[in-house]
C-alpha cells in the first residue's frame, strides 16, 4: 500500500497547496499578512501559524497587520498572553512588501481595510469565494471548514513543522472560540485539529484567555442589551444603540441566543458612523450568511456561513430617529426572511 493512501484527502490538499505557495513566496521580497477588524481568535492564530510557517520553511519574518480595535477583553488576553505582535495597515508602506497574504478575510468583503485597488497574492479563508479572490495568485478558500486556523494548522503538520505550546494554544483556543467547543459549524478537520491540539496547549494560558477581568462597560452592555431587546416569536433583536466596540455586537449575538425559545438573534450597534450588525441562529436549515446579505444589500456589506453572519451599514447618523429606521427596517427584512409574519412583539424585560 502507498503511504500516501493512509493520508488524508484534506491534509494532501493542504500539502500541494502549502507546496506551491511556499515556493511562489521563495522569489519574493518582504511579506505582509492582513487580517480582518476589528480581529478575533481564529484570524490572530491565523497569522500566528503562517507566520510560523514562513520562518521555519523559507526564514523569513513577516508582518501581521490590522485595522481597527480590538476590544472583547478574551481577545485581549489572547494577543497579550500569547504575545501576538502585530501593528496597525495605516502605519505601513505597503509598497515595501512584494507579497501580500490575506488571513480569514477576502479582497472587497468590506471587513478589512486595505484600498480595493491593492494587490493581493494569497487568501486564505474559511468564508465562501469571493468574486474578487479568483484574481489572487494562490487562493486556499474551504468554506466546508468551520474555522481558518485549522487550515494553517493543516499547513504546519504538512509540512512537519513542531508546533510550539503558545502556538498550539492559539490554534485550539481559536477553533474553541469558532466552532462553541465543536458545537457549531466544526467539521471533521476542526474536530480532528481540537483533539490534537488540546494536549499541546498551555491549559493556564487558556483558563488567563477564558476567563479574563471584564471592564464596567462589558457590564453595562448586557444591561443596555436586555432592556432593548425585543422578541418576535423565535426571532431576537437587539439594538446596543452607542457601542465602545465592533465586536460587542457579536458577542451580544452569541450571549442573548441562548435564550429559551429563540433560534435567532441580530444584534445591532452604533460606532463611528456605522451600525455593526451581528446574526445567530441555531437552525440548521437557515443560512445566516446569505440572509445577512440580502438584509443589508444596496446599503451595506456582509457575509459569513450557516449559523453566524456580520456586517455593517455606512454612513448611518448617531441619532435615535436613524438608529430606529435602520433597526425598523433589518427587522421587517428579517421576519421576512424567516417567514414570521404574525408574532406580537414583546419586550425581553418590561419596563416598570
Amino acid at each position: 500500500m502507498n503511504s500516501d493512501d493512509c493520508v488524508p484527502e484534506s491534509l494532501r490538499r493542504s500539502k500541494a497547496n502549502s507546496d506551491g505557495m511556499l515556493e511562489w513566496l521563495r522569489g519574493k521580497g518582504k511579506t505582509i499578512i492582513i487580517i480582518h477588524d476589528n480581529p478575533d481568535p481564529d484570524c490572530l492564530a491565523s497569522a500566528m501559524a503562517l507566520r510560523h510557517l514562513l520562518a521555519m520553511k523559507l526564514s523569513r519574518d513577516a508582518l501581521i497587520t490590522f485595522s481597527g480595535m480590538i476590544g472583547r477583553s478574551e481577545n485581549i488576553a489572547m494577543a497579550r498572553q500569547l504575545d501576538i505582535t502585530m501593528i496597525p495597515l495605516e502605519m505601513v508602506d505597503l509598497n515595501e512588501y512584494s507579497a501580500v497574504c490575506m488571513l480569514d478575510t477576502q479582497p472587497g468583503t468590506g471587513n478589512n481595510s486595505l484600498a480595493p485597488d491593492r494587490r493581493v497574492d494569497i487568501v486564505i479563508d474559511h468564508h465562501p469565494l469571493r468574486e474578487t479572490s479568483k484574481s489572487c495568485r494562490w487562493v486556499d478558500i474551504r468554506d466546508d471548514y468551520g474555522v481558518t486556523a485549522t487550515i494553517l494548522y493543516e499547513y504546519l503538520l504538512a509540512q512537519d513543522i513542531t508546533i510550539g505550546t503558545k502556538l498550539a494554544t492559539a490554534l485550539f483556543y481559536a477553533i474553541k472560540s469558532e466552532t462553541q467547543d465543536l458545537g457549531r459549524e466544526a467539521t471533521r478537520p476542526d474536530r480532528e485539529a481540537y483533539l490534537r491540539l488540546f494536549p499541546l496547549a498551555n491549559k493556564r494560558l487558556l483558563y488567563e484567555i477564558t476567563n479574563p477581568k471584564l471592564p464596567v462597560e462589558h457590564f453595562r452592555t448586557i444591561h443596555s442589551g436586555v432592556e432593548n431587546a425585543t422578541i418576535y416569536g423565535k426571532l431576537l433583536v437587539v439594538n446596543l444603540q452607542e457601542i465602545c466596540f465592533p465586536e460587542v455586537v457579536s458577542e451580544m449575538a452569541d450571549y442573548l441566543i441562548r435564550l429559551e425559545g429563540i433560534e435567532t438573534v441580530l444584534s445591532i450597534g452604533h460606532y463611528n458612523d456605522e451600525v455593526i450588525l451581528s446574526i445567530r441562529t441555531t437552525s440548521h436549515l437557515l443560512n445566516a450568511g446569505e440572509i445577512i446579505k440580502r438584509l443589508v444589500a444596496g446599503r451595506g456589506m456582509a457575509g459569513g456561513h450557516g449559523m453566524m453572519a456580520g456586517g455593517k451599514l455606512d454612513n448611518v447618523p448617531h441619532n435615535q430617529a436613524a438608529l430606529k429606521e435602520v433597526e425598523g427596517f433589518l427587522t421587517r427584512g428579517l421576519l421576512q426572511e424567516l417567514s414570521i409574519g404574525d408574532a406580537i412583539p414583546r419586550r425581553l424585560i418590561e419596563p416598570r
